[in-house]
């Protein structure tokens, strides 16, 4: 839409505790070794705007955890909570990837988001039915994020205790680099 074709942008009000939280937080590089699990043949490179537990529809992003089981603690509940019955024929694929990102907002602990607003005591605890008492204001916590030049998130996995997931926002100005390091192949999360 071009300006002055009659239609304002949608102008989105954020609330300015949060913002103020998040400015105390800081931005930091980051960069390593991350796993993803993607349905097999898809691209693990991909981002999209899954509606997930930080990203509300509106960015592209790529969720990735720094362990290997972390990443399969992630799908296994995806297949297992999020569905009756999970999908027999539907095989999904583990890839090593690395990331390099120039100002990623890094949440130590369950804590530290908690300062953000977050309800920590139902962090990936809530059954995919559930999920609207959850993911609102991690969604909105990474909107925020990505508003104040955000190029990722660094945050305490819902699924494994001791891992972190590292959330890239794709469509950021700043310098992501991604690529493939290993396909580990198919996964069986029985």
């Amino acid at each position: 839409m071009a300006v002055g074709d009659g239609v304002r942008p949608e102008r989105r009000i954020r609330d300015r505790r949060l913002l103020d939280a998040l400015e105390a937080v800081g931005q930091a590089p980051c960069a390593g070794t991350v796993w993803r699990s993607v349905r097999e043949g898809r691209d693990p490179l991909a981002c999209w705007r899954s509606g997930g537990r930080w990203d509300d529809g509106t960015l592209d992003v790529l969720y990735t955890s720094e362990t290997r089981e972390a990443a399969i603690a992630e799908r296994r509940f995806h297949l297992y909570r999020g569905q009756p019955i999970p999908p027999s024929r539907v095989r999904y694929e583990l890839y090593e990837l690395r990331v390099s990102l120039e100002a990623v907002m890094r949440f130590p602990d369950l804590e530290a988001l908690s300062a953000a607003g977050l309800d920590t005591g139902r962090y990936g605890r809530l059954s995919y039915r559930e999920l609207q008492r959850e993911y609102p204001r991690s969604q909105e916590i990474a909107e925020a994020c990505a508003f104040l030049g955000a190029d990722g998130l660094r945050v305490p996995s819902a699924r494994e205790p001791s891992s972190y997931n590292l959330i890239v926002f794709c469509e950021q100005e700043t310098r992501i680099e991604k690529d493939v390091v290993r396909n580990h192949g198919v996964v069986d999360f029985d």
